[in-house]
């Protein structure tokens, strides 16, 4: 600095005396001014000159300058003593200037390494420094900010929440804003959300506030979690202590020598120890000096011991369970007052072989588990139940073992996955709530199955064998589901009364009839109501009054009562209906409505009608009878007098006479069979003929029948084959209708024949009846006829040679019925007809011994 300032200094005298010799050389007159160049060139020759020259010289080159010369060799020499000046005083201060900077450069080297020294302690130590200029400034960081787990971004250290507990991170900020505004140091121990531990030291440093964060390793680390974890165990100790006092029971420490160190307040009041001196000097002790050795024997083996003895608490004897367990530093004990704990334990036990007892009495298979799952109790239900041995049962097996035999003699439900079906069912010991299942066994059996966790772990299970009450209940509801159908498709209306008189259950037809509102049997109105609409409906007073008193009248006996209600003689437009009061157990009344206006219309019609057939019948069977035997005394007359003629009692008769008279007896014998038949049927149907059962010798009724067959056979020139076993012997019938029977079938046959056929009359015995078969060979009978032959008065046999009244099948029926037999008919058209008649013979037969 001093150099500079004489370098400035010589400048200015320099420049002080150039601008003196320019004024002198502007003061000049022209003429005298010398020429620049030519002062300048003599002064180049001077100079050039002067260095032979010796200083004598010089002063004689100087004499003969004037002023203007002199002033500008002023000028000159001002400028060369000032460059002169100027370049020493420049060779100085660069000199001083370059020991400066040998000085500097050697301060600055000594503070790089004083800096790399600084940088290579602090990366040595994990610690982070933290310095803020201002309480407001920025805050710079510095070090390695790893201890905090955060690399990206240096200023998050200060987010202390981020890696440090929230109390640590609490107390820390609150320490930071304080040393940032009043200068408070502090030191702090933190411990990271990864467990590590954080000295953070805060200090006031020239002004500046500096927050230094190291890691806390080897040593110091144990010590500080040493000394954590000594704190929590005096905090859990005394918590546990605290809780000690609190409860009843008595607990004590010993140290080694076996004396008692501590005690809670259970243990005090149980000795009534007044301080601990009394406890501690064994002047009183909770256990007697047998129970003391005994335990002491087993500290000394590192056992615990553990044992039910008496002792005496607050002078009341009470009985211990004691548990006193060796340690590093003595040992510990507690005991329970098991007093009580023991009577109620006998009373249980009691109380659970009474509850067994009646177990094993009860219909429901109960089985208890215990925790393990394995099988501690079951009544002989149970047992039954499941057809198991008692000896495998004793074994107390699992509960999956259990089900495992079960499904092995197939006695459980078969299941595709049984493994699930099984965990699904063990799965009620983690349960917390009772569950109920059913289980559908192969056998039919269907069981409800109740299982129940129980609180000290296990399950109880409980099988009810419900089969019968499926069952009944299963055919109650079908019963319930088919009378609801029965009752709604019933057309009478039913309607059922409750004890107070309203309307309990009804069908549509009950709606129908007395035409009821839709929506008011929900109501479930009362019988005055009903009675009022059907008042509407059908106006009969005096039997409506019936039918309310039979629902909410007081009876001294409820009975069953019925009645008209309508016009009891005639038939009006209102119609009629019969009803029906029935009382019900419950108390309740059924009424059922029966429309019987159409039957009522219809039965008087059908009364008329009878009377009317009645009376038809009476004159038929009058007129019959009347005809018959007005009809057979001049029959028998024109057969009388045909036969004398035939006889020729009155003279010969030629041969077409003879004809004629033959044609009259013929006709006249038909016409007898005729009102014969129609005399028989009329006693049968008056049910005044009887039969004349006798012995029948079944080949002669036969041949008998055939002989008055033979004309027709002859004349339309058909074969008879009769098949008669020579064992038939004798059945008990009357004998005189089987051969008309004989005789009916075998004509009926050959007028259903063509000439040249074959009529067959079969008989044969069966177990119990003789059996008669006519068979033709004709055209057959169609199949919508089959079923009428047998019908009065029906004749099919337009095409035959000879048409009947259709009375011949009638007549046989008849005789066979009142035989006790039956007669069947089959025909096959083009084929021709077997007519069957089967006698019994059970009880009236005639052994062909007897013959």
């Amino acid at each position: 600095m001093a150099g500079s300032r004489v370098i400035m200094r010589a400048f200015v005298l320099s420049a002080a005396l150039g601008v003196a010799a320019l004024a002198l050389y502007a003061w000049a007159p022209a003429g005298a001014r010398p020429d620049l160049g030519d002062a300048l060139a003599s002064l180049r020759q001077s100079a050039l000159s002067a260095g032979s020259a010796t200083p004598g010289s010089l002063t004689g080159l100087l004499v003969p300058f004037d002023t203007a010369r002199a002033g500008l060799l002023v000028l000159i020499l001002g400028l060369v003593l000032c460059l002169g000046a100027t370049v020493g005083l420049h060779v100085a201060a660069r000199s001083r200037h370059r020991r400066r900077e040998r000085q500097m450069r050697t301060q600055l080297e000594r503070a790089l390494f004083a800096r790399d020294r600084g940088e290579a302690f602090l990366a040595g130590v994990p610690q982070v420094l933290i310095t803020w200029n201002r309480p407001a400034a920025e805050p710079i960081v510095e070090g390695d900010t790893a201890i905090a787990a955060i690399d990206a971004q240096p200023r998050r250290i200060l987010a202390f929440g981020s890696y440090l507990r929230s109390t640590d991170a609490q107390a820390v900020e609150l320490a930071v804003e304080r040393l940032k505004l009043a200068g408070e140091a502090f030191s702090l121990r933190l411990k990271t959300t990864t467990g590590r531990f954080i000295a953070a030291d805060g200090r006031a440093v020239g002004g500046s506030a500096l927050l230094r964060l190291s890691e806390i390793s080897g040593d110091r680390a144990e010590l500080v979690r040493t000394e954590e974890l000594l704190g929590r165990v005096e905090a859990e100790l005394g918590a546990l202590r605290v809780m000690l006092d609190e409860i009843p029971q008595p607990v004590w420490v010993r140290d080694h020598a076996g004396q008692l160190s501590w005690w809670n307040a259970a243990y005090g009041r149980a000795i009534e120890a007044q301080d601990t001196a009394g406890a501690a000097s064994g002047a009183t002790e909770l256990l007697d000096q047998g129970a003391r050795e005994d335990s002491q024997r087993r500290r000394e083996i590192g056992l615990p011991y553990v044992a039910r003895v008496p002792a005496v608490l607050a002078g009341d004897r009470r009985m211990l369970d004691v548990v006193e367990v060796p340690g590093p530093a003595g040992s510990a004990g507690i005991a329970t007052d098991v007093s009580e704990l023991a009577s109620l334990r006998d009373d249980l036990e009691r109380q659970m072989d009474a509850h067994a007892r009646t177990l094993d009495q009860l219909p429901t298979a109960v089985a208890i588990f215990d925790a393990a799952q394995h099988l501690v109790f079951h009544n002989s239900a149970y047992r039954l139940l499941w057809s198991l041995d008692q000896s495998f049962l004793d074994a107390a097996p699992t509960d999956g073992e259990i089900l495992e035999r079960l499904r092995a003699e197939r006695r459980l439900p078969e299941e595709a996955d049984f493994r699930q079906w099984k965990a699904g069912v063990l799965a009620a010991y983690l349960a917390v709530e009772a569950q109920d299942h059913w289980w559908y066994l192969p056998d039919g059996r269907t069981l409800r199955v109740v299982t129940n966790p129980n609180p000290q772990g296990g399950v109880t299970y409980l099988f009810d064998d419900v089969s019968e009450r499926f069952q009944l209940e299963s055919r109650y509801n079908g019963l319930i589901g088919v009378q609801g159908e029965t009752l709604d498709t019933l057309r009478e209306g039913v309607g059922v009364f409750g004890p107070d008189g309203r309307l309990r259950l009804t069908n549509p037809a009950f709606e129908r009839l007395w035409k009821l509102p839709k929506g008011l049997v929900a109501t479930e109105p009362h019988v005055d109501e009903i009675v009022e609409r059907g008042r509407r409906v059908i106006a009969d007073d005096e039997h409506w009054a019936q039918v309310r008193e039979a629902v909410v009248g007081l009876h001294d006996s409820r009975r069953a009562a019925t009645c008209r209600l309508g016009h009891g003689t005639g038939i009006g437009e209102t119609g009629i209906v019969d009803c029906a009061m029935a009382p019900l157990p419950d108390g309740s009344t059924l009424l059922t409505f029966t429309d019987v206006t159409a039957s009522a219309r219809i039965e008087r019609v059908l009364s008329e009608r009878n009377e009317a057939l009645l009376k038809a019948s009476q004159l038929r069977d009058d007129f019959v009878h009347h005809v018959s035997y007005e009809l057979r005394s001049p029959l028998t007359n024109i057969i009388g007098f045909v036969e004398m003629l035939s006889n020729g009692m009155s003279g010969p008769l030629n041969a077409k006479q003879r004809d004629y008279a033959d044609h009259i007896l013929r006709s006249s014998t038909a016409l007898t069979a005729i009102i014969d038949d129609i005399l028989d049927l009329a006693s049968i149907d008056n049910g005044s003929m009887a039969l004349n059962r006798e012995p029948v010798d079944i080949r002669e009724t036969i041949q008998a029948a055939a002989r008055g067959v033979e004309d027709r056979l002859a004349e339309a020139a058909i074969n008879l084959a009769i098949d008669v076993p020579d064992d038939i012997g004798r059945f008990a019938a009357d004998g005189k209708r089987v051969r008309q029977i004989l005789f009916n079938l075998l004509s009926n046959a050959i007028g259903f024949s063509r000439p040249q056929q074959t009529v067959s009359l079969k008989v044969r015995r069966e177990a119990d009846a003789v059996v008669f078969d006519v068979v033709d060979e004709g055209r057959g009978i169609p199949a919508d006829i089959v079923d009428k032959v047998f019908n009065r008065f029906e004749s099919h046999a337009a095409d035959t040679r000879r048409r009947g009244v259709g009375l011949g099948l009638s007549i046989v029926r008849s005789f066979v019925e009142l035989h006790g037999g039956q007669v069947t008919i089959a025909s096959e058209m083009g084929r021709g007809t077997r007519v069957t008649c089967v006698f019994p013979t059970a009880d009236l037969a005639v052994p062909a011994a007897a013959e």
